[in-house]
């Protein structure tokens, strides 16, 4: 293998290695993709096969490898300090929301209720803390794929989907299951009727898997058999978004900084066509933006 290993292809790995340290990872975290496609560019160089380059990669990884790695390490841990914010907050709501109505269930179904199931249209704690509310980075961009990203898992209990309200980024899939004894209709309704899909699911059955590549609001789950059974979500084409829990909070992890419109959408106090709106600006620490949503 010696006759591979030459000493002009030592001394180009010994000059990318140098031209690395100083410049890749001094001032562009972002650029490490670049990193392995420059290294591999020695290999193409001196057009070595791959069996033999392999071999040649772990004679270099007491020098040039470990090195590279603990720089990577580093830098990465100061850049995403002071490149990346949290944005959270709480959504409250003023005023007194209708009382929920009785869902119509049949007698199966409230079966599996000790108590009325109700419908869910404001989600409010006794704090006035508001559920259900999509906040997303208006025109973000970034950020990666969807398609890389963890399904969301939609159940079905009580002849309810669970949850009622969530969202997903561009490409990644969301994976519904029936945990009722019985079956489900399982009606996917984007707003590209050419998506749509309407598929039965039998109790104890694999999950059913779906996906969406367009940005929308509200787009609905429903089941036909059990016509008051609805699940809403929103599909964006960035990772900077969150739905608020119980207690009306929400956090978007990883923000770079600037400043940004944020945008809050309730089916109800925010609709699709008019959300309320706030202005942020993102640094290198946690930003807080609060919003009060109104009863309509």
């Amino acid at each position: 293998m010696e006759k591979y290993v030459t000493p002009a292809f030592m001394k180009q790995a010994k000059w990318k290695k140098n031209q690395l340290e100083r410049k890749e990872f001094a001032f562009d975290i972002f650029n490490l993709s670049k990193v392995c496609e420059k290294f591999h560019k020695i290999r193409l160089a001196v057009i070595l096969p791959n069996d033999i380059f392999q071999n040649v990669v772990k004679l270099l990884n007491n020098s040039m490898k470990k090195q590279i790695s603990w720089i990577a390490f580093l830098t990465l841990t100061a850049v995403l300090k002071v490149s990346a914010g949290d944005v959270s907050g709480t959504v409250t709501l003023k005023g007194t929301p209708p009382p929920e109505k009785d869902l119509p269930l049949d007698a199966k179904c409230g079966e599996l209720h000790k108590s009325a199931a109700k419908t869910r249209f404001y989600v409010v704690n006794d704090k006035a803390q508001l559920a259900d509310v999509i906040v997303a980075i208006k025109g973000a961009k970034g950020g990666g794929s969807g398609a890389s990203a963890t399904p969301v898992v939609v159940d079905q209990v009580g002849c309810e989907y669970v949850p009622y309200v969530f969202a997903i980024q561009a490409g990644q899939k969301i994976q519904v299951h029936n945990s009722d004894p019985f079956m489900h209709n399982v009606h996917f309704m984007p707003s590209d009727s050419s998506k749509e899909a309407n598929k039965a699911q039998m109790p104890k059955s694999s999950d059913l898997e779906f996906g969406y590549n367009k940005a929308e609001n509200f787009a609905k789950f429903k089941c036909d058999v059990h016509p008051w059974m609805f699940a809403y979500f929103s599909v964006f084409d960035h990772p900077y978004f969150a739905v608020t829990g119980k207690d009306g909070s929400y956090k978007i992890a990883n923000v770079p900084p600037g400043k940004y419109t944020l945008e809050f959408y309730h089916r109800k106090a925010a609709p699709a066509a008019s959300p309320i709106t706030k202005e942020i600006e993102v640094k290198d620490s946690a930003t807080t933006a609060d919003i009060v949503l109104e009863v309509k």
